[in-house]
């Protein structure tokens, strides 16, 4: 059973950085994608960033509202992946959550949560002065 782990969340003033972390554990892929979703209350859940493998080839991708401010990257020798948030904003204000699919998923699959196979419980980032 494939479970998703996710820390680091936590509460950060405007213009301040967090690093999420997600674990990924009872399951081994050589293919996949992961990334992060979040949802503000109110507001529906959005895509934030996603990371593809397949062989060798290593692909990211990134929301418009956090290109150049979020990195993701994955530290394959702990199945880890992380994102890296920097200039935090209180838009970003949100749960966020980890989501992984056992497959290379083709970009126009990656904004909807719907098409992975597993996601995370959340984990809350607050950016508040």
């Amino acid at each position: 059973q494939v479970q998703l782990t996710e820390s680091g969340g936590g509460l950060v003033q405007p213009g301040g950085s967090l690093r999420l972390s997600c674990a990924a554990s009872g399951g081994t892929f050589t293919s996949y994608t992961m990334g992060w979703f979040r949802q503000a209350p109110g507001k529906d859940r959005e895509f934030v960033a996603a990371i593809r493998r397949s062989g060798g080839n290593t692909a990211t991708h990134y929301s418009d509202s956090v290109r150049g401010r979020f990195t993701i990257y994955r530290d394959s020798s702990q199945g880890t992946v992380y994102v890296q948030m920097n200039s935090l904003k209180p838009e970003d204000t949100a749960v966020y959550y980890c989501v992984l699919d056992g497959s290379r998923l083709i970009v126009s699959r990656l904004w909807n949560i719907e098409n992975y196979d597993y996601r995370g419980q959340g984990t809350q980032v607050t950016v508040s002065s």
